[in-house]
């Protein structure tokens, strides 16, 4: 899931090609901004506390709850292109191997993200009731694992009746069941933080921790959405993977369908608002909308017009997603920053100390992800 099961491309490093050189770009560009480019954004901010920074330190920062901003696109377009890579991975796994072998590394995978979304949290170093069984690695390896079983076991009409049944169900049961409230009564289609289905179920049976206190933003109800955002990119891989389309109207097309779905599910939002902390139907279209239009974009500029060697440092990244992801968990690429540069209060630094400190955090990363690119080094869950 780290990567599309397939070799670097030779376009830009030399190496044995047969890969879709801009979903690894693509992949390293929504990962990039996990492991440290928001904070750059945020240093700029400090440096100059002007509109533009204001504005875009604010896109870097997760809505409360209602409403969209650039740092709310980063997960679901994460999940968004573990779909797109499935149609890559699994399509030859069931070539070589047949549906036995395919879910064996279906099952395989979804384990050891799952186990390794434990690990990330603590794992068992913690209280038993300190575990959270839900969390960022649980929500992608829950949506791989259903997407990829709809991917090998239906086809492409299969595909978007289970996708809109998941949308429209969720829809359904967050709109029309009755939430009970702490005074005994009950309310319906109440949507707030705290008094919807999907914190109820969250608060009545996830044991362990949640997230946010009583409730979880990867909680068990909102699982189902997260699986049609996955089923969003296996339908855009399954477009990509098309041989009878020409390359530029690949990209076009995928452009068309992102700027129907965000639409969609703009005018969706007047009734069931964008909430990325409930993952809500409405959320999912305007995710898998943008998340669409970027893999165009790339698409279009990487394997289309062949414009490729600014987008090496996202692929060093693209290619070694989950091994950068649980690197920046365990490593203090900060500390590491500080005894580079003269530590966190050098004088030379003044207002531009926190600045300089993210870059060079950020170069660290890259240079990372380039010594394990360089020698082959790939984690593969």
């Amino acid at each position: 899931m780290s990567s599309a099961d397939t070799t670097p491309s030779s376009s830009l490093s030399g190496t044995v090609s047969n890969r879709l050189l801009s979903l690894d770009a693509l992949r390293g560009f929504d990962m990039f901004w996990i492991v440290g480019a928001e904070e750059i954004v945020h240093a700029l901010r400090e440096t100059s506390n002007n509109s533009v920074f204001n504005f875009l330190a604010g896109q870097m920062t997760h809505k409360d709850w209602a409403g969209f901003a650039f740092y709310d696109l980063i997960f679901p377009m994460f999940v968004f292109i573990v779909g797109v890579s499935l149609v890559f991975s699994l399509g030859k796994l069931l070539e070589k191997e047949g549906p036995a072998g395919a879910m064996k590394r279906i099952f395989k995978r979804a384990l050891l993200l799952y186990a390794l979304g434990i690990f990330c949290y603590g794992g068992f170093s913690t209280p038993i009731d300190k575990i959270r069984l839900l969390g960022v690695l649980q929500r992608i390896a829950l949506a791989y694992l259903f997407a990829s079983l709809v991917f090998c076991y239906f086809k492409t009409k299969g595909r978007i009746i289970i996708c809109a049944s998941l949308l429209i169900g969720y829809w359904a049961l967050m709109t029309f069941v009755p939430v009970p409230t702490t005074d005994g009564g009950v309310v319906v289609g109440n949507f707030d933080e705290g008094k919807n289905l999907a914190n109820y179920i969250d608060r009545q049976y996830l044991p362990f921790r949640k997230w946010d206190g009583d409730h979880d933003p990867e909680g068990l109800l909102s699982t189902m959405t997260a699986i049609a955002s996955c089923l969003l990119g296996v339908f855009a891989g399954t477009w990509l993977k098309d041989g009878k389309a020409p390359a530029a109207r690949k990209a076009v097309y995928l452009l068309g369908a992102g700027v129907a779905l965000a639409a969609l599910g703009w005018l969706w939002n007047f009734q069931f608002p964008v909430v990325k902390k409930i993952w809500t139907s409405s959320f999912v279209l305007v995710a898998g909308g943008y998340s669409c239009m970027l893999l165009a974009l790339f698409y279009q500029i990487v394997d289309v017009w062949k414009i490729q060697a600014w987008a090496q440092p996202f692929v060093w990244i693209g290619t070694n997603a989950i091994t950068i992801y649980l690197a920046h968990d365990l490593v203090d690429f900060g500390k590491i920053a500080q005894r580079l540069v003269g530590g966190e209060k050098h004088p030379i630094f003044h207002s531009y100390q926190a600045l300089v400190l993210t870059c060079v955090v950020s170069l660290l990363i890259f240079l990372f992800c380039r010594f394990l690119y360089r020698r082959k080094i790939f984690l593969r869950v």
